[in-house]
């Protein structure tokens, strides 16, 4: 090996060994540690953080009454608040749907009759004093317990979530029920809706209790009329053991706002005359 050969492979004196360039393959030991160590120094303050901010965010159940079957933060909405809500649970369920699309769906503040100063709980018991309380009394005695002379033509629904739910209802309301004004079950279990068509057909309703689905399918079979109707009332507070209402279900808020936004409906919120009211129980 020629001189100039041997010069080339010995490191000058002025450079250090540790300053010669490492090997691609060799393990970068020092970053290592300090990356581990800055692990062990963050990941602690991280948990902490998670665990703060768990504690910190509110209980969603809090309102909930599970023995009662309530959510008890539905009485204390007012109209606004009302409407919020139901645009709330809109866009939860809608999420295909654009902006000008739910704003479309939207149910105006002024169709919420504000019901905020109820102190009663929205129990089944206290659904027909609340019915009382809340009811349009037009001179010359009209009540509850009156029915249009037309068939089919109820002056009050009552929209909730189940058919057995809905036999609960009807019961509860009996209370309003005469020979010319009747509380009419209009929910689709054990009734096909041929017999409901013909039932509605041919009886005199005050006031008419079924699932939304089943109140759409009357309306559109011409069955059920709209055109003496005052009231739609929600049976919002109302929770199963799963803790849902009827705005909690894809299955029945959506078929809820489908009826809500009816143009037969919709066109007679927060009239002049206020003749059509949504309320929510």
């Amino acid at each position: 090996m020629s001189e100039s050969s041997r010069s080339s492979l010995t490191p000058s004196p002025g450079l250090k060994n540790d300053s010669l360039p490492s090997s691609p393959c060799a393990p970068h030991t020092a970053k290592r540690k300090r990356s581990t160590e800055g692990d062990r120094k963050t990941a602690p303050v991280k948990l902490a953080k998670r665990k703060k901010s768990k504690k910190t965010k509110p209980d969603e159940d809090e309102d909930l009454d599970l023995k009662q079957g309530l959510n008890l933060a539905i009485g204390r909405f007012d109209s606004r608040l009302e409407a919020d809500y139901v645009a709330q649970r809109t866009k939860r369920f809608s999420s295909d749907l654009s902006s000008v699309e739910l704003e479309d769906r939207h149910i105006p503040e002024t169709a919420f009759r504000n019901t905020s100063e109820w102190k009663m709980l929205r129990t089944l018991q206290n659904m027909p004093d609340f019915l009382d309380r809340y009811s349009t009394r037009i001179e010359g005695g009209k009540s509850l317990s009156t029915a249009s002379k037309k068939p089919g033509s109820p002056h009050t629904l009552v929209i909730t979530s189940a058919g057995l739910r809905a036999a609960d209802i009807t019961r509860a309301l009996r209370t309003f029920q005469t020979k010319e004004a009747v509380v009419a079950k209009l929910f689709a279990k054990h009734i096909k809706l041929n017999d409901a068509v013909e039932y509605v057909k041919k009886t005199r309703i005050g006031i008419g209790v079924g699932t939304p689905s089943r109140i759409i399918d009357l309306l559109d079979a011409g069955a059920l009329m709209s055109s003496k109707l005052e009231r739609v009332v929600i049976d919002s507070s109302h929770i199963d053991q799963k803790k849902r209402g009827i705005f909690d279900m894809r299955e029945t808020q959506r078929p809820l706002m489908l009826l809500l936004n009816r143009p037969e409906l919709k066109t007679r919120y927060g009239g002049s005359c206020g003749n059509l009211e949504v309320l929510m129980y």
